[in-house]
């Protein structure tokens, strides 16, 4: 393995809670000519990494367009990713003189931020959605830049749930550690165990209790009840440790039930603040500290003309088209991260969020403002 991607990829995943920034501009991947297609990235290094790694044996330019340090979704939804930053690489690279054709692949979740539109109408550019994951780029490629369901979809592997263990886990061993050191240094080494151990098993564990995540629609909560979204999971995985603890405090006579229930209450505590928005760590959930998740993406069937964008930007496929109506419909409306990307792109602006008191957000509201980490649309980005 190569010695620089290894320790990119280790970095990024020990620190991936901050941003991690490297250069924009143009880098050329094999030996490309005036047709070889052109992909464009965010500068979070550890994205700019792997997609070069993917791209390996593929005739290419790259464009690497400044996202603040940010990984692609997280963004285009924040605002940090924008259409400016993708004209203008596109203007300063000199990428114009080099291709003869006017096509550019950009990854299929920066649909929540960048407007296909307007790149086109600025740049005379065409954004072509590429896949949600760059290791299926080849096949993207090999089928004639067509996305089958499974490359539009996003999902929460066994080693994306061990990369977000590690995010958390890292930092909080550091901070935990260097507390201890000050303050208790016979509990230095127990206390940094135990924040790997933790957050290893609340994402190991997560296919057992996802069923069990709240998927409450209705706005009639206010934002101190969203606690109720991990309010269960984080009972389980608590209960599940201070059992193990029992036990073993049972068997071992040296460990007292006193230090078992320090251990049990510190072990709360972590679990408390990784868990604390448990949903908007994973891929498939919208974060329980944004109030998009109170809404739901509604279709106007009258404005709806079945071109179909919705599916392509998708990344949950949520969406079906009936052809003959020339109509889409949204069967699988539940599986919604309220990522945007359909109500972005939409050139009809058919989709909008709506609560089930009655309240919507426009397109032109969620074209405009951009979610901040608390999920307030605050970020102005035209």
């Amino acid at each position: 393995m190569d010695l620089r991607y290894f320790l990119i990829n280790l970095a990024g995943t020990l620190l991936r809670a901050f941003p991690f920034p490297t250069k924009t501009g143009l880098i050329k991947i094999g030996n490309p000519g005036p047709e070889s297609p052109v992909f464009l990235t965010c500068n979070y290094s550890l994205t700019v990494e792997r997609v070069k790694k993917s791209l390996k044996g593929i005739d290419c330019y790259l464009l690497v367009a400044n996202s603040n340090g940010i990984n692609v979704w997280c963004a285009s939804t924040g605002g940090h990713l924008t259409n400016h930053d993708v004209i203008l690489v596109l203007k300063t690279t000199g990428i114009e003189n080099l291709v003869s054709h006017r096509r550019i692949i950009l990854p299929q979740l920066a649909a929540s931020g960048i407007e296909a539109r307007v790149i086109r109408e600025k740049t005379g550019w065409n954004i072509i959605w590429g896949p949600v994951y760059a290791r299926d780029i080849k096949k993207f490629l090999k089928n004639g830049m067509k996305k089958s369901s499974e490359m539009r979809q996003v999902r929460f592997t066994p080693t994306q749930r061990i990369e977000m263990a590690v995010m958390w886990a890292f930092p909080f061993s550091v901070l935990s550690g260097v507390i201890f050191a000050l303050v208790w240094k016979a509990m230095l080494l127990p206390v940094v165990l135990l924040t790997w151990i933790l957050p290893f098993l609340i994402f190991i564990s997560f296919p057992l209790y996802m069923p069990i995540l709240s998927k409450t629609k209705t706005a009639s909560f206010s934002k101190y009840t969203r606690i109720f979204d991990f309010a269960l999971p984080t009972f389980f995985i608590w209960t599940f440790f201070v059992f193990s603890l029992a036990i073993f405090t049972f068997v071992n006579p040296n460990f007292s039930w006193a230090t078992a229930l320090r251990w049990g209450v510190l072990s709360l505590i972590i679990i408390l603040i990784i868990s604390i928005d448990l949903m908007g760590s994973t891929p498939v959930y919208k974060s329980s500290l944004h109030s998009d998740r109170f809404f739901e993406i509604t279709l106007d069937g009258e404005k709806c003309k079945g071109e179909g964008i919705c599916i392509e930007v998708c990344p949950r496929n949520c969406f079906e088209l009936n052809i003959e109506k020339k109509k889409a419909f949204i069967p699988g409306v539940e599986r919604c991260v309220r990522c945007g990307a359909c109500i972005v792109q939409c050139p009809f602006d058919a989709l909008y969020f709506k609560n089930p008191m009655g309240e919507t957000i426009p397109a032109q509201i969620i074209r405009t403002y951009k979610l901040n980490l608390m999920g307030d649309r605050s970020i102005k980005t035209n």
